[in-house]
């Protein structure tokens, strides 16, 4: 008779039901927006986002989904029993040595000609596929008997290599012969069991049921052994949609696009992340002064002093003082010695210009996804905590472009279109008939990229003027008045039109922060510039690995803005 200390003790033991590993109903949802931002971080628009694709990428609590674990254990036992039948019943031995004779008969039965018999039997003695391919480019026609023959050896020989790779790779116990045929057909279904046992096996630790050939199972077990599995498929792919419209993504014409909602959840996760692990580091922290008027009020208080603004008056404070000095009664007289005053929090404005490389150089080990995620983590900050400040994106290669910030996640490197080891081009922009669509895109232009940063921090009313440069080295491309060269190898002519531009942002009282990303072709040469573009400007180059950029930038910008002055 069931009690209180028998109750669930069937669910337990035939159900495979453990009460105390129920999912929380607190637990976290999958995170649709991360997968969705990182898929588009590396193809921007080149490659849509699928729900397959999605659901590749997004890790689901397999607690989360009721049923999933015996299904999948069930279809397993089956896959594995069917191999296991298929080993006890055959064995190679035999289908071996069968494969073997196949290659020699054929030899024997083919006439070379006489400038190519000894090639001919080194190719047959060797076993050799390759050998007997250049064999058959030599006969010089492909429709005589011996080169039609080679065709039919090289099959031959052929499926003695799958019959020896499928002894190898299995082990066979059973007492059964084989044909070629047969065991090359026995070696298709086994490769394919192995296949979806290691799909079940990833899917029930993932619950990604998409990963799973449905088709191939179908071939191994009845259709009600599937019927469970295709159910919990539609579960997930239904659980997955609800919660991508949830986090801001949208389905429109099969493919997932990203909303201004999936945008904010993508840039609070990554501010999340860096805040965590800046917490307990100072790294990359730099004293700056910063120049403006204090206008967030803290609690405490200070006498007035000449200057002060009288707007941040602490009125209790202050009419305290004057009670206590002049005593009870009235009119209350103020006395500048009794007026205390806020102190406050140095909230100036500050205006930005983030100059990202987006040149083919930046493609290797993925930089430009670092450079991406970067830039949404700051804009995020921004957006969140300094609405105020002024924040504009210049995507930088032969030229340099003003980038939306919605269009941020689509920015990929350009593609090289000139593979030459010495390149002196240059090009006249002025003339009607030179577009930019005719110019090789993959160069780096950093002094047309500050140029246009001064330009637009120009019109900016702060003192707080501050331009990121993020390249991975030395600058290939510039303009003369409005003749466009690119050289490469870097030339130094190239160089003096940036420090020079460098140094009118300087004049200007713009701030130059220089992160130099690695790369593989990097040299001494790009360090040396990035010192002298720093000294030059009096302003500051980072060295940073590529996957550290949004912490470093991130980080760097909320030190200039959180100095206390009162």
């Amino acid at each position: 008779m069931a009690n209180r200390h028998t109750l669930g003790g069937v669910i337990h033991a035939y159900q495979q039901y453990d009460p105390k590993r129920f999912p929380s109903p607190t637990q976290p949802p999958p995170d649709m927006a991360s997968a969705a931002f990182e898929h588009m971080l590396m193809y921007g628009q080149r490659r849509e986002l699928t729900p397959e694709e999605l659901a590749r990428a997004v890790r689901i609590d397999p607690s989360q989904i009721s049923g999933l674990g015996p299904s999948i254990d069930a279809l397993i036992a089956i896959l594995k029993e069917r191999k296991r039948k298929i080993l006890e019943r055959f064995e190679m031995r035999k289908v071996r040595k069968s494969a073997d004779r196949a290659v020699a008969q054929q030899a024997q039965q083919m006439t070379p000609p006489k400038n190519l018999r000894d090639r001919f039997h080194s190719a047959v003695k060797g076993e050799q596929i390759r050998d007997l391919e250049r064999l058959w480019y030599a006969t010089g026609n492909d429709q005589s008997a011996f080169a039609r023959g080679l065709v039919s050896l090289i099959e031959t020989l052929g499926d003695k290599y799958l019959v020896e790779q499928l002894a190898a790779k299995y082990e066979f116990t059973g007492r059964e012969s084989l044909t070629v045929p047969e065991a090359l057909q026995f070696k298709e279904e086994l490769e394919k069991i192995d296949d979806l046992i290691k799909q079940l096996e990833e899917a029930r630790e993932t619950a990604q049921i998409g990963l799973i050939d449905m088709d191939a199972l179908a071939e191994f077990t009845e259709p009600g052994d599937i019927d469970q599995l295709s159910a919990l498929q539609q579960q997930i792919q239904d659980y997955l949609r609800e919660m991508a419209e949830q986090q801001g993504l949208e389905q429109r014409g099969g493919s997932f696009q990203l909303t201004p909602k999936a945008y904010r959840i993508f840039q609070a996760k990554l501010l999340e992340r860096l805040f965590s692990e800046l917490a307990p580091s100072r790294t990359g922290r730099h004293q700056a002064n910063i120049v403006g008027e204090g206008a967030v009020e803290l609690q405490t208080t200070k006498p007035y002093e000449f200057g002060d603004s009288v707007a941040n008056m602490d009125v209790t404070s202050s009419f305290v003082n004057a009670l206590l000095r002049n005593g009870p009664g009235t009119p209350v007289r103020l006395g500048q010695e009794d007026i205390e005053i806020h102190r406050t929090r140095n909230s100036p404005k500050c205006a930005t210009c983030v100059l990202m490389d987006m040149s083919g150089s930046m493609r290797y080990d993925g930089q430009y996804i670092n450079v991406k995620r970067m830039a949404l983590a700051l804009e995020g900050l921004i957006r969140s905590e300094y609405p105020g400040d002024y924040l504009q994106f210049i995507e930088m290669y032969s030229f340099a472009k003003l980038v939306p910030r919605g269009k941020l996640i689509e920015l990929m490197p350009k593609p090289v279109t000139v593979y030459d080891p010495i390149v002196r081009m240059r090009a006249d922009m002025s003339r009607d008939d030179v577009s930019e669509h005719q110019v090789p895109p993959h160069f780096t232009n950093i002094q047309h990229a500050l140029s246009t940063a001064r330009r637009l921090l120009a019109t900016q009313e702060t003192p707080n003027r501050q331009i990121i440069l993020i390249t991975d080295g030395l600058p290939t491309a510039h303009f003369e008045q409005q003749m466009l060269y690119l050289l490469y190898p870097p030339d130094p002519r190239t160089e003096e039109a940036t420090l020079r531009e460098g140094q009118l942002c300087r004049r200007e009282g713009i701030t130059i922060n220089m992160f130099l990303m690695p790369s593989w072709s990097q040299t001494e040469e790009d360090v040396r510039f990035a010192y002298r573009l720093a000294e030059s400007t009096q302003g500051r180059v980072f060295f940073t690995a590529g996957r550290d950029l949004d912490r470093y930038v991130v980080w760097d910008y909320l030190s200039r803005r959180r100095d206390i002055v009162s």
